[in-house]
């Protein structure tokens, strides 16, 4: 699933595209793309919007129109891009949503698994107001950062991926913070040290500005809103390389399965404490 920092990436791409366009129209597949309110109202309340900013809330993208923020969430599998109306693209196979802009212009939400999402609301808190602080926050300190996680006993793996503990992390970018840090993802939370909790805060802002600086993983569906791959999984130090040597100390990379999820990193450098 794309991250804060794909979803950056893409954010940013559409940004010079999209700006200052106005929504004429809107297509849909089928009605279960559409998260809120129903197709036909949607269509309705965005027709004659002028799309005024992008910006991006964790994992959502979110397109600032007059009267209304209308939000997409790339789940597994979705991409968004603009293209003019005649041409054809490959991700046009799996084309679920499609808003008609100036100059026979589109912008495509395509998603192959149709696990992705489009809302519209006029207040954005209705949907994002649930989601953890914004990691790259010039406010997210690491005082907040150890303030929040004083006390959790959850695993640190489980932790990171809780959008309401921290907005935007997921698997790639836990296991690569935690492998920075040198912590063992089963790590309970509560057993960190004052140093370890510095540590954390420090690997993960450096994997996520990583990520946005090699504009995102393109480690399966990911891709830029012009259709080229990102570069960040060029440099993983461990999400993707189990069974390969750790690049610090040469030990085997491991694989194990957290909370359903494929989790990396290696027991040398990543050590669990004995409780």
């Amino acid at each position: 699933m794309p991250e804060l920092p794909e979803v950056e990436t893409v954010v940013r791409g559409l940004r010079e595209p999209l700006v200052g366009q106005t929504l004429h129209s809107m297509w849909v597949e089928r009605a279960s793309t559409v998260h809120s309110p129903a197709p036909e109202q949607f269509a309705a309340r965005i027709r004659g919007q002028r799309v005024q900013a992008l910006s991006r809330r964790a994992k959502y993208i979110v397109i600032h129109l007059e009267h209304d923020f209308l939000l997409v969430h790339l789940k597994m599998t979705g991409r968004l891009y603009v293209a003019a109306a005649g041409a054809a693209y490959p991700a046009d196979a799996w084309v679920r949503v499609r808003f008609g802009l100036d100059a026979g212009h589109e912008l495509r939400f395509s998603d192959a698994r149709r696990f992705g999402r489009v809302y519209l609301t006029a207040h954005l808190a209705d949907i994002t107001g649930g989601l953890g602080p914004e990691p790259l926050d010039d406010d997210f300190t690491l005082e907040r950062f150890a303030g929040r996680i004083a006390g959790h006993r959850r695993p640190l793996k489980p932790l990171l991926l809780d959008q309401a503990f921290i907005a935007g992390v997921g698997n790639i970018y836990a296991d690569e913070a935690l492998h920075r840090a040198r912590l063992h993802p089963l790590r309970p939370a509560s057993s960190l040290t004052a140093a370890e909790v510095a540590a954390l805060y420090t690997m993960i802002r450096a994997a996520l500005n990583d990520g946005i600086n090699h504009e995102g993983a393109s480690v399966n569906w990911y891709r830029k809103p012009d259709g080229t791959t990102g570069t960040a999984q060029d440099g993983l130090t461990v999400y993707g390389r189990d069974g390969r040597p750790c690049l610090t100390c040469g030990h085997v990379i491991e694989k194990i399965r957290v909370v359903q999820r494929g989790t990396h990193f290696c027991p040398v450098c990543q050590p669990l404490p004995e409780r």
